[in-house]
C-alpha cells in the first residue's frame, strides 16, 4: 500500500473530464487496488466548487452531482484520508511566494513536503513547483 497527497485536479478529472486524463485513470486504479490518498482540508471545498462550476457550465446537472456524490462517499470512506497535520498560513504564503503558486496549490505542496509523501496532480504549474521543492510525483 502506498500513500500520497491527492490534488483536487485529479479528483475532478474522474467525474468531469471526458475523456478522462490517463494519469487520473491511473491514480483512480491505484486507489481501487489498495493505495491511500491523503488530502488537506481545502480539498473538499475545491472538489465541491468544481462540481458547482461544472453545473453552472452545463457539464453536470444537479442530479448528476447527487449521483456522483452518493458513489463517491464510498470511495472517500475506503481510500481517502484527511491530513493529520496543519500547515501554518505563514508557511503556505511563503511557499506560494517562493514558487509562484496559489495558496491552494502551496497547501498541497506543503502537505506533501510535511508528510514526505508524493503528490498526485494534473496541474502542470504545481508539478513544476514540486520538482523545484524536491517533492516527488505519484506514479
Amino acid at each position: 500500500m502506498k500513500r500520497f497527497i491527492l490534488d483536487a485536479s485529479v479528483t475532478l478529472a474522474w467525474f468531469i473530464d471526458r475523456p478522462m486524463a490517463p494519469y487520473a485513470a491511473l491514480v483512480k486504479q491505484r486507489l481501487l487496488h489498495g493505495d491511500r490518498a491523503v488530502v488537506p482540508a481545502l480539498w473538499r471545498l475545491e472538489v465541491a466548487n468544481g462540481f458547482v462550476v461544472a453545473e453552472r457550465r452545463g457539464i453536470l446537472k444537479p442530479a448528476d452531482t447527487a449521483e456522483i456524490l452518493q458513489s463517491f462517499e464510498l470511495v472517500l470512506a475506503q481510500c481517502i484520508e484527511n491530513s493529520e497535520g496543519s500547515i501554518s498560513m505563514r508557511h503556505v504564503i511563503a511557499t506560494a511566494r517562493e514558487l509562484r503558486l496559489t495558496a491552494y496549490d502551496a497547501e498541497y505542496l506543503d502537505t506533501a513536503r510535511d508528510q514526505r509523501l508524493p503528490l498526485a496532480t494534473l496541474d502542470r504549474g504545481l508539478e513544476e513547483a514540486a520538482a523545484q521543492a524536491g517533492v516527488s510525483l505519484f506514479r
